[in-house]
């Protein structure tokens, strides 16, 4: 089931990184064309920032996606650094969620808090210790021992 729900989370990820680019074009173009300004700040700096703030979120998000994407089609976990940025866009989505249900309303903060579900469960499929071969945790024992023990690991 681990699979699947990586590669889930994979295309959600890209579809989101998406809508921001898209979202974030938008406004700069808003803020281009009605020559906004906020406390005095340049117009053309408001509408460069929107752009870039846009062009790095998706990038941020295509990658948090091409991670899930690899550790779905390897059927591996993640490496530290992959976890790393799995669980930062999680703690993103879940600080996201609880600014969008004010400021946006319950639907956006349902999305979020779907992606951020998808997160959690792949980096809770792909934990430590997890095997690819046979998909057991290494971490649970079940009271049955086949006599290899600490010291047979490390003579194989």
């Amino acid at each position: 089931m681990r699979r699947p729900v990586a590669i889930v989370t994979a295309l959600v990820l890209f579809g989101e990184a998406v809508g921001i680019v898209l979202i974030n074009a938008v406004l700069a173009t808003v803020a281009e064309n009605q020559n906004m300004s906020l406390a005095g700040l340049d117009p053309d700096a408001m509408s460069t920032g929107t752009w870039v703030m846009g062009g790095v979120s998706g990038l941020l998000l295509v990658l948090c996606g091409l991670i899930a994407l690899l550790a779905g089609a390897r059927d591996r976990a993640p490496g530290r650094f992959g976890r790393i940025v799995l669980i930062g866009c999680a703690v993103v989505h879940g600080v996201l969620g609880a600014v969008t249900v004010g400021l946006v309303g319950w639907g956006a903060f349902a999305f979020m808090m779907l992606v951020l579900a998808l997160l959690v469960l792949t980096l809770l499929a792909y934990g430590p210790g997890t095997r690819a071969e046979d998909g057991v945790s290494d971490g649970v024992s079940d009271g049955v021992s086949d006599g290899a023990g600490p010291a047979a690991a490390r003579t194989a």
